[in-house]
């Protein structure tokens, strides 16, 4: 091979050396740019005396300026060879990185050291300041004081009011059909020993109203303990919630120790804990009401009945030292004695007496609240159309009273009649028309309350009576009978969903049946229907289906202005059951005119004058003799 060949061949590699130098001599000038940034990198080559080296495009004296600047001596001289070059770029890099590592570990320390002092100074700010406020006397702060502005802006502002509260009964001759409620909760409160109360009635007839109402007249008898200024406070037993730890009590208080939110931080940080007194500590020389107190959480009554007892509620807390001289006074009269709950208890609800606990109805009187009838939703639509400023018309207030019987919803009709008629004419309404209270109830989507009941008579057609809630229901029973379809194979066929007591009385029908008319019923099929489904259970419609039964069979109608009601026994005696006074209210209701009842149920009938004939039976012959047309 020749020398030129030979030359040619090795040319490349000899020019990628002095490359590979260049670029490690560029890359470690671009650390060095990094690390201090273009300015300050000139302003240190200047201050070494290597800036021309640095600038200058001969790769040794470069190298020269670098080792100033990374090894910080301006005196180093010696100019390197470019055999030199490779391994004092090795020293240079290892100092380069060792370099790199302290700053990191300096920038690492100071950032924690001033994360450091500025939590001191927090504090240091925080403590002065809370100093600051405690010499001053107040909280306040410039954000404070403008919430506060804010605040007082807005208590400024407000609405006229609601209709609601200007036709709320102010009163007790303004609250319609519970005269005897009012006088039996006036004996209980107005006495000197007034008795814990439950107020028994369906929803919306003002037992809230009444209660508050007696109270305020109960303070004007001599002989009354309760003071002018004894309060009366409302609580939700649907709402009222409370924690087994007794955290949080809203109803009979709780403490809340310094370990839980809620502590005042003057004691929380000295681990103190904080009673805090409840509804029945602001009662305290009044009266409690509490609504829907059948719905509260069974612990939650046994400790309210615990109350009632002691007329105190007592606080304990592991954290309370009765020796700390830093606990408040309030704090440790209200460990030592406790907080003062001496009130009455009203509680009102739309369930049953069976339904509440024992415990509680065994140490309160009970009152009950009457239904409302259609007189008195008109009597209440009038008044609340003149407190509103306008008369209703007759017809207005009638349609009224056949779409609700709660006196609530009846206001609530007048005031969105009102409110309707008002924004059809632009100004204050003279008078409330049927129309106008045509296009409420539409839109209120409303059903009658009163039944629709058809007066054809015909055999096995008869009307019992059942009790939902605090009202009456009319029940029309039909029975049908037809030839076995196997002879001596009749069967007797009754509603599915109706309960296990309300068959009984059809076996029990059966039995009596048989042995009025003599028949074998086993050549029959008769087939036993209450119209609307018959989801019923009890024994009280026996004596309906009995009547019902015979009627279909001897072909014979009954009376249709008569509605019934009793349980059968086997021998055919009529006997008692329950919810008389419900049964004849929902009978008026329905324009039945006469209502048999067991004789034995004498006692229980209802005191008003505005009720359906009674007819008191004792046996089946006595019913079949008073309803037989």
């Amino acid at each position: 091979m020749s020398e030129q060949s030979q030359a040619h061949s090795q040319s490349p590699q000899s020019r990628r050396g002095p490359q590979r130098l260049e670029r490690r001599v560029d890359a470690l000038e671009q650390v060095l740019m990094q690390i201090y940034g273009p300015e300050r990198l000139v302003l240190r080559a200047g201050k070494l005396q290597a800036l021309k080296q640095l600038r200058s495009g001969d790769l040794t004296l470069k190298v020269l300026a670098l080792e100033k600047l990374i090894l910080d001596d301006p005196g180093i001289t010696h100019v390197p060879t470019r055999r030199e070059i490779p391994k004092l770029l090795r020293q240079l890099e290892d100092e380069l990185a060792d370099m790199i590592a302290r700053r990191t570990l300096e920038d690492e320390l100071e950032k924690k050291i001033a994360e450091r002092m500025q939590e001191r100074h927090e504090d240091y700010v925080r403590d002065i300041r809370n100093q600051i406020l405690k010499e001053d006397g107040g909280p306040e702060t410039p954000e404070t004081l403008k919430k506060l502005e804010r605040l007082s802006q807005l208590d400024n502002v407000g609405l006229s009011g609601s209709a609601l509260d200007v036709v709320r009964p102010q009163g007790l001759d303004e609250v319609i059909g519970q005269d005897s409620a009012i006088d039996s909760l006036m004996a209980k409160l107005a006495s000197p020993y007034p008795q814990h109360v439950l107020l028994y009635g369906p929803p919306g007839i003002g037992k809230t109203t009444v209660a508050r109402l007696v109270l305020n007249a109960a303070k004007k008898f001599p002989q009354s303990p309760f003071q002018e200024s004894a309060p009366f406070v409302e609580a939700d037993g649907t709402t009222l919630r409370w924690d087994p730890r007794e955290v949080t009590n809203p109803l009979l208080g709780s403490v809340h120790d310094p370990i839980y939110q809620g502590a005042r931080r003057e004691l929380a940080e000295s681990g103190i804990p904080e009673p805090k007194t409840g509804l029945v500590t602001e009662a305290h020389g009044g009266v409690l009401f509490i609504d829907e107190i059948g719905e509260m959480d069974p612990i939650l009554q046994n400790k309210l009945l615990k109350v009632l007892e002691d007329k105190r509620v007592r606080f304990d807390s592991p954290y309370y030292d009765p020796d700390d001289p830093n606990i408040p006074g309030y704090v440790h009269k209200l460990f030592q004695e406790g907080a003062p709950a001496d009130f009455v208890l009203v509680g009102a609800t739309t369930r049953h007496p069976e339904d509440i606990a024992p415990a509680l109805r065994s140490r309160c009187a009970e009152i009950f609240f009457e239904p409302l009838a259609p007189e008195d939703i008109e009597r209440i639509v009038h008044n609340a159309g003149e407190k509103l400023g306008l008369t209703v018309d007759h017809d207005a207030a009638r349609l009224i009273s056949q779409y609700t019987l709660e006196g609530r919803r009846a206001v609530t009709l007048v005031v969105d009649a009102y409110s309707t008629a008002y924004l059809s004419l632009g100004h204050q309404p003279k008078n409330l028309d049927r129309a106008t209270i045509q296009r409420v109830v539409s839109r209120s989507r409303l059903s009658p309350v009163k039944p629709y009941i058809t007066r054809e008579a015909e055999p096995g057609r008869v009307f019992g009576l059942a009790v939902a809630g605090y009202h009456g229901l009319v029940l029309e029973i039909e029975a049908a009978v037809f030839p076995a379809h196997e002879s001596g194979r009749g069967q007797w066929r009754f509603n599915d969903t109706a309960g296990s007591m309300a068959k009984d009385s059809v076996f029990n029908a059966a039995a009596c049946l048989r042995r009025v008319t003599g028949r074998d019923l086993s050549q029959y099929d008769i087939h036993i229907n209450v119209i609307g489904g018959g989801n019923i259970d009890g024994p009280s419609a026996g004596v309906a289906i009995f009547v019902a039964a015979y009627s279909a069979l001897t072909r014979m109608p009954v009376r249709l202005d008569t509605a019934l009601t009793g349980e059968l026994s086997l021998s055919g005696r009529v006997k008692p059951v329950g919810g008389i006074p419900e049964k004849i209210f929902g009978a008026g209701q329905a324009g039945l005119q006469r209502v048999l009842v067991p004789a034995e149920n004498e006692n229980d009938l209802p005191s008003t004058s505005q009720r359906p004939e009674i007819v008191l039976v004792s046996t089946v012959d006595d019913v079949l003799r008073e309803v037989m047309s």
